[in-house]
């Protein structure tokens, strides 16, 4: 027996459709998977891959599920349960997948209609790729996925997203809001922004040693690379989403990036190697969390 009758996921990119891969490979998420979007070319594509029942460019058909999972960019997550909400029957579930929480969980829990619940979830996975084509199902096998309730959400909704991601091979843990904030500010958007500013950085050096930068790239940079091909649009939301979170953390890296220059610039051997063992500690413990 599936989870829920059915599911509604609305925007079916890199998250949304490896949502809706898994629930088809499994069976075990939904009976009827909706998928909804406002963009024509994503609901033909989601046809094309026969990865929902029910394809819809209307948010009053898609809140007619049992539960509904919004995956547009963090800045138009509001507005989305908004036009979703008043449609919404008692019994529901509404999530989201956002990854700055900011005031989005006391703003939602005030709109939700009589009998209606809301748990958001972000699942700590991802690739720089977007769109439907994007997603596979196992995206978020062995990852994290953090539940975000708002204070006074309703155990039994709460435990039927943590099957549900679960189902989907994720690990999970209950945090608030201004933690989920702090942690993802460290081990996502911070990385993001460094590797969006280096490609910027190496963009604008003189033509011949861009050229040559380009030609000769090692693995680090294109480590970077890799992360700077993200999209764009949905990374602008986050970083001033959680502008405040991510300007602190910022801060103490610049610091921190300050303190090995001066080690560089004095030559303390010591203390250069002290950073890097503590770098090479990090990693290790990343590998035995099955993180890397």
């Amino acid at each position: 027996m599936a989870l829920f009758e059915s599911l509604a996921v609305v925007g079916p990119g890199l998250i949304g459709s490896s949502v809706l891969r898994r629930a088809r490979e499994t069976g075990l998420l939904a009976d009827t998977l909706i998928a909804a979007d406002i963009s024509p070319a994503v609901l033909d594509r989601v046809r094309e891959l026969n990865i929902a029942d029910v394809v819809t460019d209307s948010m009053a058909e898609a809140a007619q599920a049992d539960c509904v999972m919004i995956c547009v960019p963090v800045g138009a997550v509001e507005a989305t349960a908004r036009a979703i909400l008043p449609y919404m029957k008692p019994g529901s579930i509404l999530t989201d997948v956002a990854s700055v929480r900011g005031k989005l969980g006391p703003t939602i829990q005030a709109l939700l209609p009589e009998g209606v619940e809301y748990v958001p979830g972000h699942p700590m996975a991802g690739t720089e790729h977007s769109g439907p084509d994007a997603g596979f199902a196992t995206l978020f096998e062995n990852r994290w996925s953090l539940l975000v309730p708002p204070e006074g959400a309703d155990d039994h909704a709460v435990q039927k997203i943590q099957i549900l991601w679960e189902l989907c091979g994720a690990r999970t843990k209950i945090l608030p809001d201004d933690k989920h904030d702090r942690i993802c500010a460290m081990v996502s958007h911070l990385p993001h922004l460094l590797a969006f500013t280096i490609c910027d950085t190496a963009d604008n050096l003189s033509e011949e040693i861009r050229a040559a930068v380009l030609d000769y790239a090692a693995s680090g940079f294109r480590d970077f690379t890799r992360i700077a091909a993200s999209d764009p649009v949905m990374w602008r939301d986050i970083f001033i989403a959680n502008k405040n979170v991510l300007l602190e953390t910022l801060d103490r890296f610049v610091a921190d990036a300050q303190g090995m220059a001066q080690a560089i610039r004095e030559g303390d051997e010591a203390a250069i190697t002290a950073r890097i063992e503590r770098g090479r500690r990090i990693r290790r413990t990343l590998i035995e969390n099955r993180q890397a």
